[in-house]
């Protein structure tokens, strides 16, 4: 099968950004870095693309400049295996500028959309209970970032 590699569009920033997300998660790396050579649209010696790791994943990040920002149509999620993990990247990805949204979405401060999901959801939208699951439903409509302890509570009624 083949590998599938992300490329991410960034206004000039894609360096800045790979240093970020690397402090971000675990096991996490700046790989190469690809800079414009003479006759491109931006000063020769600019960083033209970078290579990063987050966890394992490999990413490519491209200053190609503000034509395409990113938007909500595409985001990551974050499998989170408990409500610390989902407050660290929380915090961390809506730090210096990051947007909160509903149901555990936000945008980064470089306007990359992000899911930060705890693995417990799955779990509880998905029990036989379906009253239950309404009721995590429910719970879960009116939050921003995701909060364990309140949907285990809404599932028990």
């Amino acid at each position: 099968m083949p590998k599938i590699t992300p490329w991410l569009w960034f206004d000039m920033n894609a360096e800045d950004a790979a240093q970020f997300y690397t402090t971000v998660f675990p096991n996490s790396r700046v790989g190469e870095i690809t800079y414009y050579g003479e006759g491109a649209p931006v000063p020769e010696g600019t960083v033209m693309s970078v290579e990063f790791v987050l966890d394992g994943q490999v990413f490519y990040g491209l200053n190609g400049g503000p034509q395409f920002p990113f938007n909500e149509g595409v985001s990551f999620q974050i499998d989170c295996a408990s409500q610390d993990e989902v407050d660290h990247y929380w915090t961390a990805l809506t730090a210096d500028g990051g947007k909160e949204s509903q149901c555990g979405w936000l945008s980064d401060k470089y306007g990359l959309s992000w899911q930060v999901v705890p693995q417990r959801l799955d779990e509880l939208l998905g029990s036989s209970d379906r009253a239950a699951a309404q009721r995590v439903t429910d719970a879960l409509l009116t939050m921003r970032k995701i909060d364990v302890p309140t949907l285990e509570a809404a599932a028990r009624g």
